[in-house]
This record gives structure tokens, sequence and C-alpha cells, in this order.
């Protein structure tokens, strides 16, 4: 991460913040842009021993003999590849929590079972990296520039140095359907069967969620929804603009609360950064929660502030994804919920 850069986001702040976090905006570029490139389409587990390639969203076409089985990924990443049968070896980032459990970022992988080769931002232990022989890493991208997340900026070299081939998956500046379309033909190309009843009838769901959330959003137009984040010194209000899913729920009618470009500045473009005492400045009849474990989740908030906002006395608060997990089993709910909410909500503001 570059300090420079970084000088008027705490690292806390950062993490915290909605949407991606505004670390895409403020970290060091690499790679180039293509955010409209293609997938190389799916191959079966029998091609495992012939030509494998996939070219990703940097634009950037990975080849290699056969098709990778020592994968190590970012813990979304690697989340998403698992709903799909691939298996990682490693993962780096938010994997397990301070009491041992599986991260949210984890979903329904056994973290006991795969080499955890950071836990925490900065954290990327390359001896172990080596030691799996990795022949790919996979992690996703929240900037145009072809910046691999949670891959630190100050070892990246040693990293590639390893020589295994990376792919980076974007989930900057486009809508939740895309980057799913891209994470499935990824896992295709490593030998999912992406032509399968279960993930047909997966694809099925997410969009019967969808179209409920439409629903619920026109019928309800004057219900407004903020979608915030919390650290101990400020609340963080995300723009819609920059977000999969923000982009998406937009898309399908949803009325969020929009902070002005020139607030989001310091949040490079993602967010507007409240001290407590203004986290009344957006009415808002439903606040959805950054559920990461880097931000505080509302039952310890404390500030007098929070607890008096109509949408918090109302007890419509609801977690909000802010990194989904690319995959249709675990969108599908994130739909849902907020489609439940808007639902079911009074106008409060």
């Amino acid at each position: 991460m570059s300090n420079a850069r970084a000088t008027s986001l705490s690292r806390r702040g950062l993490l915290a913040a909605g949407g991606a976090l505004g670390l895409g905006a403020v970290l060091a570029a690499c790679g180039s842009d293509d955010k409209k490139s293609g997938g190389s389409g799916s191959e079966t587990a029998a091609a495992k021993s012939g030509p494998w390639s996939f070219k990703d969203d940097r634009g950037q076409t990975v080849k290699a003999d056969r098709t990778p089985s020592n994968i190590v990924a970012f813990v979304g990443a690697a989340a998403a590849l698992h709903d799909y049968g691939i298996q990682v070896k490693g993962v780096f980032g938010p994997t397990k929590t301070k009491d041992g459990k599986a991260d949210v970022q984890a979903g329904d992988m056994d973290v006991d079972k795969v080499t955890i080769l950071g836990n925490e931002w900065g954290q990327f232990n390359i001896e172990k990296y080596a030691s799996l022989a990795p022949d790919l890493l996979v992690s996703t991208m929240f900037d145009d520039a072809g910046t691999l997340w949670y891959v630190p900026e100050e070892s990246k070299k040693k990293i590639l140095a390893v020589g295994a081939p990376t792919v980076g998956i974007s989930v900057y500046d486009r809508q939740m359907p895309t980057s799913l379309e891209r994470m499935l033909a990824l896992a295709g190309s490593l030998g999912a069967d992406v032509d399968s009843d279960k993930v047909k009838q997966a694809k099925k769901r997410f969009e019967d969620a969808a179209a409920r959330l439409r629903a619920a959003a026109k019928a309800k137009p004057d219900i407004k929804v903020m979608a915030g984040s919390a650290s101990q010194e400020l609340f963080y209000v995300s723009g819609t603009n920059l977000s999969i899913d923000l982009e998406y729920f937009k898309a399908l009618g949803v009325n969020f609360v929009e902070p002005p470009e020139s607030a989001k500045k310091q949040g490079g473009g993602w967010f507007e950064s409240l001290s407590w005492e203004n986290v009344d400045k957006y009415p808002a009849d439903i606040i959805m929660m950054d559920n990461r474990t880097s931000a505080i989740q509302p039952a310890d908030i404390t500030e007098a502030t929070w607890k008096k906002l109509p949408a918090v006395k109302a007890g419509q608060v609801i977690p909000r994804t802010a990194e989904p997990i690319l995959s249709y089993d675990k969108c599908t709910p994130l739909l849902e919920d907020l489609a439940k909410a808007i639902e079911t909500a009074k106008k409060v503001s």
C-alpha cells in the first residue's frame, strides 16, 4: 500500500468502509485495464491433462500446459470456486475470526483444510506460498488498474517470482451479474461442470430473487436505503456507482442514499466519511451495514446518535455483504434479504 497516497485514510478506516473499502482507488496500479474482456469458456475435469488458458479481466490471457490444480486464491474467490466444486490449496485474506471460526468471507469452505498464507491486510507468507508449488493465483480486483486484492504491494514482486500465473476477476464499477458470469467462466475453465442442473437451478433462483427485488422496489419507491459501515472513529456512507452489489440493486430500482461525488473524494470515490455526531446527515428508512469482521457490527455500536436514527429505532437495519462471494448460491440471499426488508419496511425518514 502506498503510504503517500493513503495518508488521508487510516488502514482501519479503509478496511471498514463500504463497497471496495476505497483501497482499490489508492493502491498502486499494476497490469492493464480491460473491463469488458471475456473468458475462455468451460472445460471438463477430464481435460486437466491438456493445455489450459483463460483471459482475465485485465485483458491478460493466462496459459499453462495443463489445467491448474494447486490453486491459491483470495479467500472470497476461493469460497466462490468452492461452490462450483473447485478446491484451492491455499488462501489469503480474512479466513478465520479471532476465535478460530470461519470468517464470513470464507463461505462454506472448511478453513481447517486450506493453508492460510495471511489472515489480515498486508499478510502473505511467501515461504508457505512457494511450498504449495502453486500453479495459479486468483484474486478479485477493486480498481481498473489490475491491482490484485490482498496481494501486498510491497511483496508483489517476490510473490510473482514464485512463478505461478495470476488471474484477476474484476468487482469494480460493474454490476453483480457480470462478475458472477466471470467467476463462473473461470470455474468452468478449471474443470467445474457449469452446465449442471445444480448451477442452472442456482442461476434461476438468483434471477427470481432479482425479479422479487425489482418488484419490491417498484411497490415501495419512497423507501430510502443507506449502505453504511462503522469504525470506532467514523461512519461511512457508500455510494452506489462502484460496488457490484449496490450498482445492481440500484439498477433494479432500489432508492439509495447517494452522497455527492465531492463528499466521496477522500474515500476514493467509494464512500463519504462522517463523524458520529453527523451520522444523521442522510434520512434513511433501511440501513444496510457492512458485515465484515473489519467493521463494527450494529449490536456493538454504542454511539447515542446511532441509536436515535429512525431506521435503528424501527429495527430496520440489515447486514450488507460488501464483498459478495461470486457464486449464484451466495448472491441470491443478498437480493432476497433486501427485497424482504423493503417489502416489510415502514416509512420512518
